[in-house]
């Protein structure tokens, strides 16, 4: 490699990294427990019985209330409001209703609600005051909105980038080294460089799939806006000029869900989106089916209900762009491999932290070297080292 395009790489690696190592260090920290969140809240809440399993993949188990006896009940604990989401848990009984003042109404407005759908008991309302919140929160848009969400995607492409230029300048970096080399003997620069290109290297792969993922993650609400505009659109085209179905003359639940099994049967219902909200149109119930597989379960299915006259409009598989957000959201945070995939993943987060605080170090450090002085080291395979 030329000194010009070691040094080209060099500038883009070093602004590329501060621009975004503060907020990749808050996104790693705030991540770790977020990857345990399921065992935390285990922990830190009681555990609901419920009455039998869950709906499975064969259809409406025996026992479980009708959808419309559950959503009656949410919209009498929250009088005023309409139904936004119903959705389901397949493993058991458990199942939430989310209402809110309008259909449209911002998430803040919102009140999920949890049921047993065995007993019909009220298990209470999702809390959305606690630790675990606050960090999801700060960890997604840090309170911003879209706003926070597109400016962390913003860090994740720089943090991608500063990943991509650091492993070009690794191989000159490493020529006249063995893999691995710890030169603890040497300056303390020296030493710590040798670690930050180290676990770098060996986080590698981890880094660049959280970082693309959590770009993928950032663009959220522009992704489901485009289905909306275009594969929903298109599926409701013969709605277009009809207004909307307004709460007091929606149709049945379970009728609309007998018509979507019809359409897509063997899946199982994950939740149905009503009428006027983000994921549905503003005439239909849109049920949302799931693969009975690790892989196909994050895979959704949208099946069209007219809302009013229960009839089946449309069903069609989520476009690749939407698939890729729906896998890219449990590989951010290691949900497919249970608890084993988590612990890797919290160590890889802990390898990523140290490499960013020794980023940091090694800046402070280099303030006092020119460029002119890192290429060189760079060139000379890491023999030519500035003082420290």
């Amino acid at each position: 490699m030329t000194q010009k395009a070691i040094r080209g790489w060099y500038l883009v690696h070093k602004w590329t990294s501060l621009a975004c190592t503060l907020f990749l260090l808050m996104l790693c920290v705030t991540g770790l427990p977020l990857v345990f969140h399921h065992e935390i809240d285990e922990l830190s809440e009681a555990a609901p019985h419920y009455g039998m399993p869950g709906v499975g993949s064969s259809g409406e188990a025996p026992g479980l209330l009708p959808l419309d006896a559950m959503l009656a009940r949410a919209l009498a604990a929250r009088p005023g409001e309409v139904p936004v989401f119903m959705a389901f848990d397949n493993d058991q009984p458990s199942m939430t209703v989310t209402t809110a003042p309008r259909p449209d109404s911002p998430a803040s407005e919102m009140t999920v609600q949890i049921f047993d759908r065995s007993t019909g008991r009220a298990l209470g309302a999702e809390d959305d005051s606690g630790v675990m919140h606050f960090l999801l929160q700060l960890h997604t848009d840090m309170f911003l909105g879209l706003a926070g969400m597109l400016f962390l995607g913003a860090m994740g492409l720089l943090f991608v980038a500063a990943i991509v230029s650091g492993v070009v300048l690794y191989a000159p970096f490493m020529r006249k080294l063995d893999f691995g080399t710890l030169r603890v003997s040497r300056s303390a620069r020296v030493k710590w460089l040798d670690y930050h290109n180290l676990l770098g290297i060996v986080a590698l792969a981890w880094m660049t799939v959280v970082g693309a993922t959590g770009v993928i993650n950032a663009l959220a609400t522009p992704i489901t806006d485009l289905w909306q505009s275009r594969e929903l659109a298109a599926m409701t085209r013969a709605y277009a000029a009809k207004g909307a179905v307004p709460p007091s003359r929606y149709g049945s639940l379970d009728n609309a869900m007998a018509e979507a099994r019809k359409a897509l049967p063997g899946s199982n219902p994950q939740f149905i989106a009503f009428p006027g909200g983000s994921f549905s149109s503003k005439h239909h119930y849109a049920v949302f089916f799931q693969g009975d597989t690790p892989l196909t379960e994050r895979l959704l299915t949208p099946a069209l209900i007219d809302a009013e006259t229960g009839v089946f409009t449309d069903a069609r598989p989520m476009p690749w762009y939407y698939q890729a957000l729906s896998l890219s959201r449990p590989l951010h945070f290691g949900d497919y491999g249970g608890l084993p995939l988590k612990l890797l993943w919290a160590v890889l987060d802990l390898f990523t932290i140290v490499v960013l605080a020794t980023g940091v170090y090694l800046w402070l450090g280099k303030r006092r070297n020119s460029v002119a002085s890192h290429v060189r080291e760079v060139e000379s395979g890491g023999v030519l080292a500035p003082a420290a």
